[in-house]
């Protein structure tokens, strides 16, 4: 676990590989709310990262969860029955997934193959209905007199809020502000990319939700894949420019029989470009090694949104 300044906790949830999926812990006043939840394995991370900070399960007021995608959330049920005073927070479209979360399996195994969930996620444990506190768009959560305001965030999910820190001057940003790994950091700052997931994938409301988060000029960004990143007004410009390169791929192959393919191809290209004028210290192959299964997703989110255009 590491600590950044104003109380908040990055945890390494140890999902995938290291330092590719974090969830966070925010300490104020004796009072703690945890950020996501990791998935069911991460369990022991999450309260590891607890005792480190000093605080017991029953001082954890609040699980905040910026949707309902299982990296995020897959946990959150496991992770609750272990903390006695909690309550879950989500946005009004998620909450039922999260009571009963049938729905969420299922469109994973869709995705994924139904062996890959059971061993990567496990069993999904449901959250109580009388410990869920939906978040509809401008809900302020109290933690110990600080607030923490959920905004609705669409773009990457219709069911995604971003969690935004007055105190800290920082956003919780789930995958609205789009993915930074550190290996691929360079003398030229650190690489971002937008995530689009395969259902949900919105470009323009996601470009919107981006604008929205820096209207509030935040100072830093708190990123689920990976921990926390400075000058959100430089990287939300890559981040709007890479949706609109990546949405034109999209268009470009359209109709073109083998599309799925073609369009991985030119997001390979376009991200190694893209490493290569940050001067990221790895090499094209180790890039496109990092980036495999987001290059995969994202083809599948920009086919899906394709289709989804072409119904009208």
């Amino acid at each position: 676990m590491s600590t950044a300044a104003h109380g908040i906790h990055t945890i390494d949830t140890g999902f995938h590989r290291a330092q590719f999926d974090a969830a966070y812990l925010v300490v104020e006043k004796g009072r703690a709310a945890f950020i996501d939840s990791g998935i069911n394995s991460s369990l022991a991370q999450m309260l590891a990262a607890l005792a480190e900070a000093g605080c017991t399960p029953e001082q954890v007021d609040w699980l905040i969860l910026t949707h309902v995608h299982l990296d995020h959330a897959g946990g959150a049920g496991q992770l609750l029955a272990h903390l006695p005073n909690a309550r879950l927070v989500i946005h009004p479209r998620g909450a039922r997934h999260m009571i009963d979360p049938t729905a969420l399996i299922a469109g994973a195994t869709a995705v994924y193959g139904a062996e890959e969930v059971h061993k990567t996620y496990g069993e999904l444990v449901p959250v109580p209905a009388d410990r869920v506190v939906e978040a509809p768009d401008q809900h302020s959560v109290d933690l110990a007199g600080r607030a923490l305001l959920c905004l609705d965030a669409p773009g990457h999910a219709r069911h995604h809020i971003v969690i935004y820190d007055q105190r800290a001057r920082a956003f919780f940003t789930g995958d609205t502000f789009g993915l930074s790994y550190r290996e691929l950091d360079g003398p030229n700052g650190p690489y971002i990319l937008p995530t689009t997931t395969p259902v949900q994938f919105e470009p323009d409301a996601l470009k919107a939700s981006i604008l929205r988060m820096l209207s509030l000029r935040p100072e830093r960004m708190y990123l689920t894949h990976f921990g926390g990143v400075d000058h959100p007004e430089r990287l939300a410009t890559q981040l709007l420019e890479q949706i609109d390169a990546m949405t034109e791929i999209g268009r470009r192959f359209s109709a073109h029989p083998d599309r799925h393919a073609q369009i991985c191809r030119a997001l390979r290209a376009l991200y190694v470009d893209r490493a290569r004028a940050l001067e990221t210290p790895l090499s094209e192959a180790e890039v496109v090694e990092v980036l495999a299964m987001d290059i995969e997703l994202n083809a599948q989110g920009l086919g899906v949104w394709l289709d989804r255009s072409a119904r009208g």
